[in-house]
C-alpha cells in the first residue's frame, strides 16, 4: 500500500491490542481495551490477522471488506486466527510465546474489469495487488505477500487463488469469473 493507513506508532498498539486479546482468552479473561485509541481505530477497515509459529502459519482470519470499525476487527479476527482457523488446532498457552503477529489493514476490494481473461496479466502487480476470486457460490482470496513469500509468479498466483476457492486452475480465465483487487498496510511484530 502506497500510502498507510495506520502510522507506526499506531501499528505497535494494533499489534499489542491483539496480543493481549489473545492472552486473556488463553486466560479465560474478557479483553478490555484500556488505552486511549487514535480516531483511526474506529474506521471501518478491512483487516487480517495472520500468526506465524517459528516461520510456519499458525493461522490467518479476517474481513476483506470493511464491515467494523478497525478495533472491532482486530479483537474479532485476533480470536478466529488463533481459535478457529480450521486448518490448525485451537492455540495454546504453551504456544503463545511462539507466535509472531501480522496485521494485515486493507483497502476496499476492486473489481477488476477486463474484456478478455488475458488483460488480467496486465492489471495484477504481484507483491502489490491482493486478489479475490468469485464464481458461482465459490470465494477465494490471497494477501498481497503471499504470492511473493510463496515465490509464484502472476499465472501461479492465479492459479493457486482458483484452489484455494475450490476452482479448478484455469478457472481465472472463465468469462464467469469474477477478480477483485486490493492492497494492504502489512504490520509485522
Amino acid at each position: 500500500m502506497k500510502n498507510a493507513v495506520l502510522t507506526q506508532e499506531e501499528g505497535r498498539l494494533a499489534i499489542k491490542i491483539v496480543r493481549e486479546n489473545i492472552l486473556s482468552y488463553l486466560n479465560d479473561k474478557i479483553y478490555q481495551c484500556e488505552y486511549e485509541l487514535p480516531d483511526i481505530f474506529y474506521e471501518k477497515l478491512g483487516v487480517f490477522v495472520t500468526l506465524n509459529k517459528h516461520d510456519s502459519l499458525r493461522g490467518c482470519i479476517g474481513y476483506p471488506e470493511p464491515y467494523e470499525k478497525l478495533i472491532d476487527a482486530l479483537l474479532d479476527v485476533s480470536l478466529a486466527s488463533a481459535f478457529d482457523d480450521p486448518r490448525f488446532n485451537p492455540l495454546t498457552m504453551d504456544e503463545y510465546d511462539d507466535i509472531k503477529i501480522e496485521i494485515s489493514v486493507l483497502t476496499k476490494p476492486q473489481k477488476i474489469n477486463v474484456e478478455n481473461y488475458e488483460e488480467y496479466l496486465s492489471e495484477i502487480e504481484l507483491g502489490t495487488d491482493g486478489l479475490i476470486i468469485e464464481k458461482g457460490y465459490s470465494r477465494g482470496l490471497f494477501l498481497p505477500q503471499v504470492a511473493t513469500e510463496q515465490n509464484w509468479n502472476l499465472e501461479e498466483y492465479l492459479t493457486n487463488l482458483c484452489y484455494k476457492a475450490g476452482l479448478s486452475s484455469n478457472s481465472w480465465k472463465d468469462d464467469d469469473c469474477v477478480l477483485y483487487k486490493f492492497q494492504a498496510q502489512i504490520i509485522n511484530e
